[in-house]
């Protein structure tokens, strides 16, 4: 699979990176509909809030969008749409600028491994990224966790 990132928000380009990954017993057909339902992720992710759409029921191609996350309001673009298989946007907030993205792999056994990272860069990352990089780490694997329908996890 071809590794997808915006020019100048690569790992090596900015000063924060993160990536979780997880398999869970979801198939990738559902997980991929519970991600492009932005609006629903404050059902299933406690840290997701106010998910506005512009003239979009679902993420899609160029989908732009808002979102609250760590108490910060993010306006955000869909700039990789690959169905069942990734999911990127770019991100603005506070000084910050930044690439989120998923990486879905069905399993031979009906599982998913999912991925999912982020690069940012700007004021934010700059002072903050040693206490920001762990928050991170811990609220995407929650977000993982909420992908996982058997029940077996908890978010």
């Amino acid at each position: 699979m071809t590794i997808h990132w915006p020019r100048g928000l690569s790992p090596e380009e900015t000063s924060l990176h993160t990536r979780n990954e997880l398999v869970v017993s979801t198939d990738a057909e559902v997980i991929w509909k519970m991600l492009v339902d932005a609006r629903s992720w404050p059902d299933w992710y406690r840290n997701a809030r106010g998910v506005e759409l512009d003239d979009a029921v679902v993420l899609g191609p160029g989908t732009r969008f808002r979102w609250t996350t760590f108490n910060i309001r993010v306006d955000c673009i869909v700039t990789f749409f690959d169905p069942q298989r990734e999911l990127g946007w770019t991100g603005t907030a506070f000084g910050t600028h930044g690439h989120h993205r998923w990486l879905l792999t069905p399993r031979s056994d009906g599982t998913t491994h999912v991925a999912t990272e982020e690069t940012q860069r700007g004021f934010l990352p700059a002072v903050a990224g040693a206490w920001l990089r762990p928050c991170l780490l811990h609220w995407h694997q929650r977000w993982l966790e909420g992908l996982d329908l058997s029940g077996s996890v908890h978010p």
